[in-house]
């Protein structure tokens, strides 16, 4: 009789060989600078007053730095105001200047930026199929244009630091039904990651690092550390080897 480790072994040999086999799983959906577009939807000054979801210092940021994607990135961009002749007022003129021979879309009633004829044609002119979107306030003139986006078939990444309005609880309810209608919900530093994809790219570190710089200090300090450590940085006493 063969010995009992010898039959377990030729035992376990004799056994099919079973290979993991990976499901697919969700796709990603991802950004394309080729086919993407910015629209800056009544980021007016009179309607940024009214935002309590975000400190004015840093809603206020958030406004230029979303309108800002379009030209660190060349892609197309679409303005759009509510009545501003009204309380709503006019676009900053960090917004408007960056961009004067954009399309601007003065919709003097419609609540619904897409229920504008010359707003739809400025739209579809681009000829993109992902919209990156921010707007005042995020559970109207955000959350109503981009389901009648989604409506249409667009891809729309709704950048949730450049839409605000009176509460959280009004933000979260507007952003959980945009999400369940396909609505892709982004901050600014991952809609320009998405895009850049690759700091090698370009736009990548030599254009990206001043941009986040001026618009998303936080990420520009660590670059400034950095720059810091190389030109002018020598280790103390314990540091080395940690």
């Amino acid at each position: 009789m063969a010995p009992l480790g010898k039959v377990l072994t030729a035992g376990i040999a004799a056994l099919p060989t079973v290979f993991s086999t990976l499901l697919p799983g969700p796709s990603f959906l991802r950004l394309d600078k080729n086919d993407a577009m910015v629209i800056v939807a009544d980021l007016q000054e009179g309607l940024y007053q009214i935002v309590r979801d975000f400190d004015t210092v840093t809603y206020r940021n958030n406004m230029i730095a979303h309108s800002a994607i379009a030209k660190l990135f060349n892609i197309p961009i679409v303005l759009t105001t509510s009545a501003e002749t009204g309380p709503n007022g006019l676009l900053p003129k960090e917004i408007s200047s960056m961009y004067p021979s954009a399309p601007l879309i003065r919709r003097n009633g419609e609540v619904d930026a897409w229920d504008n004829a010359d707003f739809r044609a400025a739209v579809r002119a681009q000829n993109k199929t992902q919209i990156i979107l921010g707007g005042i306030t995020t559970d109207v003139c955000t959350e109503f244009l981009a389901l009648s986006l989604r409506a249409e078939g667009y891809t729309v990444f709704a950048n949730t630091e450049a839409s605000g309005t009176f509460t959280d609880k009004l933000a979260a309810d507007a952003n959980r039904r945009m999400e369940n209608a396909g609505v892709v919900l982004q901050g600014v530093f991952a809609i320009v990651m998405d895009l850049m994809r690759d700091w090698r790219n370009t736009p990548g570190s030599l254009q990206v690092l001043p941009w986040l710089d001026t618009y998303l200090p936080a990420y520009g300090y660590v670059a400034r550390g950095h720059e810091a450590a190389v030109q002018n940085g020598s280790l103390v006493p314990g540091e080395a080897g940690l």
